[in-house]
């Protein structure tokens, strides 16, 4: 049988020369994969003798290791990546809101299935999304996900900034419908979301944040991401975004916060005492960001943390590399500090922290008995990782997603070798291509600056 259908079995005893085990990638431990769990995890010897009757596939050169969990992504708008590049912070006003709200059905499902399997490919195999501004983007994001078999931590927007009394109890009727809502997919963890505190009132954010905390799921905000933003909020409130949420009761530990670039120090304490958690996104920084995220701090001081794409590129392994590179660059070298973590710390902040972060650590982020099968098959015969000395280091700073081999969520074979194993990938990036086109065009999108082409002759 060769790898590919042994992978696709309902029960298998996988031996890989090193399975990533808490950060640590240990030699000579064996993988039992049962009804898409770990059943069983530990030395392989051991596991040989306690399962006698399953024959092993024995892995040599590989790697097994847990998934990597986007902790902040926005499915819908995989139709308008490149516009973005270039163009100054709050790209949402002027790119996103008028995208997404300008496709129709069909198209919010291709943008979100074509997200989803950009994720796949990069070793996602959890994404959170931080909620849609469109309504028909909640059933669109469901149907990719049933498609292609990511997990998702699915978000309804509850912005209520402006709105009639009857319409905001509208939303919280909606808010509660979604979060008990039975689904058909176990691959489906309910959220909520209100998109900035200033597009919430006080009453929206404590009750959403109440549903939230009763549901054990988690609330979304993008929290002082942006100088404008955080101008906004002071000028309309008196405070600052997550001084707003403080002031209204929605600070606590379901929180998810996405970016928190830009704190006080006041700021960090009342993240760290409230349990909250942050999605830390250095791509977004890096691409169109005010600042960096102080993730070493956050981390030194006890904050709950996980990584997010924001949808930018959906790498899992250049993730790693850009969330150290900017912790290195904007704190590190005024410190003097070399390690900048040390290479477990973005493992685990793309593995198990981040599902952590979006409420999911009973279920997924770990290879550890009990847990959902999501998990990777590294190749690590490759030049970039050869000679190796220190795997861990190595994942971060030289491995690329062109070393995995296999994607596997709840125990399923999704992808082999960069493309799904039961659909038709190529099929649906030529509709993408044939329908984005209309759909881009039609929305009344403003970009300031050029293409690079057009920059590049002197037109802009």
């Amino acid at each position: 049988m060769n790898l590919r259908d042994a992978l696709g079995r309902n029960e298998q005893l996988l031996l890989p020369e090193y399975t990533l085990i808490d950060e640590v990638p240990l030699p000579a431990h064996a993988v039992l994969i049962r009804d898409g769990m770990f059943a069983d995890v530990g030395p392989a010897e051991l596991l040989q003798q306690r399962y006698p009757e399953l024959e092993p596939t024995v892995l040599p050169r590989r790697l097994l290791m847990p998934g990597f969990v986007d902790t902040h992504h926005h499915l819908t708008q995989a139709y308008g990546k490149a516009l973005a590049f270039g163009e100054p912070s709050e790209i949402f006003r002027r790119i996103w809101v008028p995208l997404e709200q300008h496709l129709d059905d069909r198209d919010l499902q291709l943008s979100s299935q074509l997200a989803c399997l950009e994720a796949l490919r990069g070793g996602f195999t959890t994404v959170c999304d931080a909620g849609t501004r469109s309504d028909a983007g909640l059933d669109a994001i469901e149907a990719a996900v049933h498609s292609t078999g990511i997990r998702c931590v699915l978000a309804r927007t509850c912005n209520d900034a402006g709105a009639e009394p009857a319409d905001a109890l509208a939303t919280v009727r909606a808010a509660e419908q979604h979060l008990s809502a039975p689904r058909p997919s176990a691959l489906i963890h309910p959220s909520l979301a209100v998109s900035i505190p200033e597009a919430g009132s006080d009453a929206m954010l404590a009750r959403v944040a109440q549903l939230c905390r009763e549901a054990g799921a988690v609330f979304q905000v993008h929290v002082n991401e942006h100088l404008a933003s955080i101008e906004r909020s002071l000028i309309a409130r008196g405070r600052r975004p997550l001084q707003v949420l403080h002031h209204a009761g929605a600070l606590g530990p379901e929180l998810l916060a996405a970016h928190a670039t830009m704190l006080t120090p006041g700021e960090l304490v009342l993240l760290r005492d409230s349990g909250a958690a942050v999605s830390y996104n250095p791509v977004a920084s890096s691409w169109k960001g005010n600042a960096v995220a102080p993730a070493l701090q956050m981390q030194a001081l006890g904050i709950r943390l996980g990584l997010g794409t924001d949808g930018t590129r959906s790498d899992a392994f250049r993730l790693m590399d850009a969330a150290e590179t900017a912790q290195r660059l904007a704190f590190g070298l005024p410190a003097g500090d070399f390690s900048c973590g040390a290479g477990w710390t973005w493992l685990a902040m793309a593995s198990a922290w981040g599902a952590d972060a979006c409420g999911l650590s009973r279920t997924t982020g770990r290879v550890a008995t009990g847990l959902a099968a999501d998990c990777l098959l590294i190749d690590l015969d490759a030049p970039e990782l050869t000679p190796s000395w220190d795997l861990g280091w190595e994942m971060v700073r030289l491995a690329g997603r062109s070393q995995i081999e296999a994607v596997m969520v709840q125990g399923r074979l999704r992808l082999w070798q960069g493309w799904p194993v039961d659909w038709d990938a190529r099929a649906l990036m030529d509709e993408v291509r044939e329908r984005s086109q209309a759909a881009v065009s039609a929305a009344p999108i403003q970009r300031v600056h050029p293409t690079s082409a057009q920059a590049r002759a002197g037109l802009g």
